[in-house]
C-alpha cells in the first residue's frame, strides 16, 4: 500500500502482516442503516508471530480493543498490559490461547521498555490522558522502535505527542495519536467530508462541527467518568473564522438530531483535541465540538459542577479520582438502565451552501471503541502510516486510499452509518420547505 514505511517493510519480512478481506454491506458513502463487516483473514505462516501490546488491556477501552483485534486478525499475538494479574488472567481467558498477560507500570520507563521488547506495535489505552505531564509510553516506543497508537482525548497531551514527530521520523517509527472513536474515527470522517467537498464543490469548507452523544458512560467504566470530570476543568478552545476563541466548558447547549435510534439530544461545548487538529490540518476556519449524555440530569450535573466547583479542583487528578470513586456505584446503576448507545455526527458547511453530514451510531460504545482503535492498528500494520507522529486526519497518518477501509472496519455493528449526505436525509424529522424540498 502507498506510504508504507521502511520499518514496516522490515516488519513484513520478519513477521508478515495480516491480510484482511472485508465484505461490507454499507460503505462510507452509503445511506444504508447497517454497516456490518464479515471479515476473512488470510495469514501467511510467519504472520502468526506478530505481537501487539495493549496497555490498559484489563480496562474497558483496552480490553475492547484487544477483543476486536483478536476477532479481526486471530493470528495476532495479543499481549494484555496492565498491573492487575487477576484481571489480566480473565482477559487472556476471554481472548484465548494466542494471548498473554504482561505486567506493566506505564509510569516506570524501565518497566515499559522491558514490556516493549520484541513487540511490534503498542496501543496506549491506559487513560485518563488529561493532566498527564509526560508521554512516557510514546517515548518508550520510540526508544525501542515500536509502532504506536493511543486513544488520547486530551488537547495538551496530543500536542505534546506531536512534538515527538522529529524523533519518530529519526527512529523510523509510525505513530498515531488520538486514534480512538472520538477523537479518531470522527477525525477521519471530517477529513473525508472536507476532501469530498473540495473535489465536488466550488465552495470552500467554512464550518466544521463535531457532535457526540453517549448514553450514560457508554459502559466504558470509571476512566471515562474521570475524563469527563477533568475536561470540565479545561477552558474550551474553538475557532471562529480563523480566530481562536475560549469558552466556558459545558456551555453553549444545542439540540442536535442524531437520526434514527438516537433522536434529538442536547449537547454542550467541551475542549477536545480534534477541534484544533482539524482546524490546522484540514484548513477549516470555524470548528467546534460538543458532547451530551443521558439521562438528562447527568447534563445538568455536569453543568452545575462547572459552575460550582473551582477549575483547579477539576484539574486535580487525585481529587477527581476521589469523586469518581464516590459517584461510580451510582453511575453504574444508572448505566444499567440508560444503556450505552453512542452516536457521532460531523457537519460540514461550505461557502457555496453545500452542507454535508457524516453519522455513526452504535448500540454499544464499549464494543465500538474497540473496533475503532483496532482499525487504526491494522492501518499501521498494513503500511498506510508513515514514520512520524500523526493525527488521524493527516494523510501521513492514514493514507487517503486507506480511509474507506478504516471507516468500514470501525463501523462494524453500527445501526446507522452515513457519509456525505445532506442533513435532512439522516434526521428523524427533516423540515420541508415545500415541493419536496427539505432542509
Amino acid at each position: 500500500m502507498a506510504g508504507a514505511s521502511s520499518v514496516y517493510m522490515h516488519l513484513k519480512s520478519r513477521v508478515g502482516l495480516c491480510n484482511v478481506t472485508a465484505a461490507v454491506t454499507s460503505s462510507p458513502s452509503s445511506s444504508s442503516a447497517e454497516a456490518q463487516i464479515g471479515s476473512r483473514v488470510q495469514l501467511p505462516e510467519k504472520t502468526r508471530n506478530s505481537r501487539v501490546l495493549v496497555l490498559g488491556g484489563t480496562g474497558r477501552v483496552g480490553g475492547s480493543t484487544a477483543i476486536a483485534l483478536s476477532k479481526l486478525c486471530p493470528d495476532l499475538q495479543i499481549l494484555v498490559g496492565g498491573r492487575n494479574r487477576e484481571k489480566g488472567a480473565n482477559m487472556v481467558a476471554t481472548l484465548g490461547g494466542n494471548s498473554e498477560f504482561s505486567e506493566v507500570n506505564i509510569d516506570n520507563v524501565k518497566s515499559l521498555e522491558a514490556a516493549l521488547k520484541d513487540v511490534d506495535l503498542v496501543v496506549h489505552a491506559a487513560g485518563p490522558f488529561q493532566q498527564a505531564e509526560k508521554c512516557t509510553v510514546l517515548e518508550a516506543a520510540l526508544q525501542t522502535k515500536t509502532a504506536y497508537v493511543d486513544v488520547c482525548d486530551d488537547t495538551a497531551y496530543s500536542l505534546r505527542a506531536k512534538s515527538f514527530n522529529s524523533r519518530a521520523l529519526a527512529a523510523n517509527v509510525p505513530a498515531i495519536t488520538t486514534g480512538g472513536i472520538y477523537p479518531g474515527v470522527s477525525n477521519v470522517m471530517a477529513a473525508e467530508l472536507v476532501r469530498a467537498a473540495r473535489s465536488e464543490s466550488k465552495g470552500k469548507p467554512e464550518r466544521l462541527r463535531f457532535y457526540y452523544y453517549t448514553a450514560g458512560t457508554g459502559g466504558a467504566g470509571p476512566t471515562i467518568l474521570a475524563t469527563s470530570f477533568l475536561l470540565l476543568g479545561e477552558e474550551v478552545v474553538a475557532f471562529n473564522k480563523g480566530e481562536k476563541i475560549k469558552l466556558k466548558p459545558y456551555s453553549g447547549m444545542l439540540t442536535i438530531d442524531f437520526g434514527k435510534g438516537i433522536g434529538k439530544k442536547d449537547v454542550y461545548l467541551l475542549n477536545l483535541p480534534e477541534v484544533r487538529s482539524t482546524h490546522e490540518v484540514l484548513g477549516v476556519p470555524t470548528v467546534s465540538a460538543r458532547f451530551g449524555t443521558s439521562p438528562f440530569f447527568w447534563n445538568w450535573g455536569m453543568a452545575a459542577m462547572t459552575s460550582l466547583l473551582p477549575a483547579e479542583l477539576l484539574r486535580d487528578r487525585s481529587k477527581v479520582q476521589q469523586m469518581v470513586d464516590l459517584f461510580d456505584p451510582v453511575v453504574r446503576r444508572v448505566d444499567s438502565i440508560a444503556g450505552e448507545r453512542v452516536s457521532m455526527r460531523v457537519d460540514l458547511e461550505c461557502s457555496d451552501g453545500r452542507n454535508t453530514v457524516g453519522l455513526f451510531s452504535h448500540k454499544r460504545l464499549s464494543v465500538s471503541v474497540g473496533n475503532a482503535t483496532a482499525a487504526f492498528v491494522l492501518a499501521i500494520l498494513e503500511g498506510s502510516t508513515k514514520p512520524g507522529v500523526w493525527f488521524p486526519e493527516e494523510t501521513e497518518g492514514v493514507a487517503i486510499e486507506a480511509r474507506e477501509l478504516l471507516l468500514e472496519r470501525a463501523a462494524q455493528g453500527t445501526f446507522n452509518f452515513v457519509m456525505n449526505k445532506p442533513s435532512w436525509m439522516v434526521e428523524t424529522n427533516p423540515k420541508e420547505l415545500g415541493l419536496g424540498i427539505y432542509v
